[in-house]
């Protein structure tokens, strides 16, 4: 992939497992090769499974698609007086 993910970019992910359809969420953890989602918005016949994984899943890097990144973390300039 040639975005680098980082923690609060909203994406995509697709259907796996019990999902039966795609979902979309913010990035709360980024490992190796797979992130961490909180699932944010899902098909209303997911939502059974999307409790049971408590929000939350884990999918491969190649299988999720950037919706929006996060901003850029603001710097505060030191004041020493």
């Amino acid at each position: 992939m040639a975005v680098e993910l980082k923690i609060g970019d909203y994406v995509q992910g697709k259907k796996f497992a019990s999902l039966e359809h795609d979902f979309s969420g913010e990035i709360e953890k980024v490992y190796e090769n797979s992130v961490l989602i909180l699932i944010k918005e899902f098909d209303k016949s997911d939502a059974p499974i999307v409790n049971e994984y408590n929000h939350r899943a884990v999918v491969r890097k190649a299988d999720i698609k950037m919706i929006k990144a996060a901003p850029a973390p603001v710097e505060v300039p030191d004041s020493e007086a």
